[in-house]
């Protein structure tokens, strides 16, 4: 997929969410998060793998459900749940039955000052914009945010 698309600064200002952050345009993030979205097992595995190879390590947590074959045929199993930590933000998404369900955390200090439930293209949303700024401010992020785009 893209690299990097350059918005002026200008741009950046007006552009709100739709914008980039240092460069970063969050609708294509958001676009490139979305994919394979329709078989939710496949993109949460894909989504987890993608993002603890990406970040540093600890700020992604994911668990995972283990059938006996799974054990026997040495897989990892699939995954449950995933909680991602971008400074003051926690994106938490839950796989329940078929259905995804995605939590936005404000969290300061270990303390969830405000949890909110939402749908799975606000929680890809949100994590585009977490994702993007985390890599306006920091060159690793920033780094690392293009080799998951392959960039």
């Amino acid at each position: 997929m893209g690299g990097e698309l350059e918005v002026p600064d200008d741009a950046n200002a007006a552009n709100g969410a739709n914008g980039a952050a240092g460069g970063m345009d969050v609708e294509l993030l958001a676009a490139a998060l979305r994919q394979d979205s329709a078989d939710l097992d496949l993109y949460a595995k894909v989504l987890s793998v993608n993002l603890v190879e990406s970040l540093p390590q600890g700020a992604v947590q994911v668990e995972r459900k283990r059938s006996m074959s799974d054990r026997v045929a040495g897989r990892e199993g699939t995954v449950t749940s995933l909680d991602v930590s971008l400074g003051e933000t926690r994106l938490g998404l839950r796989m329940d039955r078929g259905r995804a369900v995605g939590e936005i955390c404000k969290e300061v200090r270990g303390v969830v000052l405000s949890r909110q439930q939402v749908g799975l293209d606000e929680w890809i949303a949100a994590l585009a914009r977490g994702l993007a700024d985390s890599a306006a401010s920091s060159a690793r992020a920033r780094e690392a945010l293009q080799k998951y785009l392959g960039g």
